[in-house]
């Protein structure tokens, strides 16, 4: 059995706060997890938005800086795994070495989406300018599914023809018949039923984390739980689920260097 850390929608851009990413990379040191899955929408991505182009908001917007906010997130995310990992292998301690696994969300494929509109971009903006693979992170395409101890996760399931995405964490379960983790639409949602076999399956709709309000989202709409999650005992796709909210882990590493 295992155990699994998931990172939901970060959402980095240029001028958000980014501490969280780092006490996140802290408290994996302590958790020791078998694996970590970033659900994807860590790079925010604004100036390749196509909802607010010509509107004012939209001013000042640059590639390069998208990138770079996003860049330094993920690097305050793996800081202290990466010196965990160098600790222990320097004093010969028994190694711990997640399996790193990214879900490409909606907002990374922005990149896509900008490349297949203007194919003049093609080679002067990629996915390759995440640095994904340096951190070594397996990177799965947006949408994709990746299985993990009978466990799905992608960075949405959809329901029907559309492609939209699924409406609540029993539907989930009901259209994909196994246990399944997504993020994308911004809030929390747990639901749990059983196989044919008899095992148990949950469907989770993983919420966000991150620190700042998003304008899109409204006065009503910032509410919504944030935080990390553990699943211990992960087998064959039953587990046992632990929400770890923002402010715990602020309470927690808030104060450390």
């Amino acid at each position: 059995m295992t155990r699994h850390l998931i990172i939901p929608d970060t959402q980095i851009k240029p001028g958000v706060p980014a501490d969280h990413l780092k006490w996140a990379g802290q408290y994996a040191v302590d958790m020791k997890p078998d694996v970590i899955v970033h659900i994807g929408d860590h790079w925010d991505m604004p100036s390749l938005s196509s909802y607010d182009v010509g509107k004012k908001a939209f001013e000042g917007r640059r590639y390069i800086e998208d990138i770079k906010a996003g860049n330094k997130g993920m690097d305050k995310f793996m800081k202290p795994i990466h010196a965990e990992i160098k600790r222990l292998r320097d004093n010969k301690k028994k190694l711990w070495k997640p399996r790193l696994v990214f879900t490409t969300g909606n907002h990374e494929q922005r990149i896509e989406r900008a490349i297949n509109d203007d194919a003049k971009l093609e080679g002067l903006i990629s996915y390759n300018d995440f640095n994904l693979e340096y951190h070594g992170w397996e990177v799965y395409p947006y949408l994709e599914p990746v299985v993990i101890d009978g466990v799905a996760y992608a960075h949405f399931f959809t329901s029907g023809v559309m492609g939209r995405p699924v409406s609540s964490a029993r539907l989930m379960l009901t259209k994909k018949h196994m246990s399944c983790v997504m993020g994308h639409v911004q809030q929390r949602d747990i639901a749990f039923a059983q196989r044919a076999d008899g095992k148990g399956m949950t469907g989770l709709f993983c919420g966000t984390f991150y620190q700042h309000d998003e304008g899109y989202l409204g006065p009503q709409g910032n509410g919504q739980w944030r935080g990390i999650w553990v699943f211990n005992e992960v087998d064959d796709g039953q587990f046992d689920e632990l929400p770890v909210s923002l402010r715990y882990l602020e309470k927690r590493y808030g104060g450390k260097k």
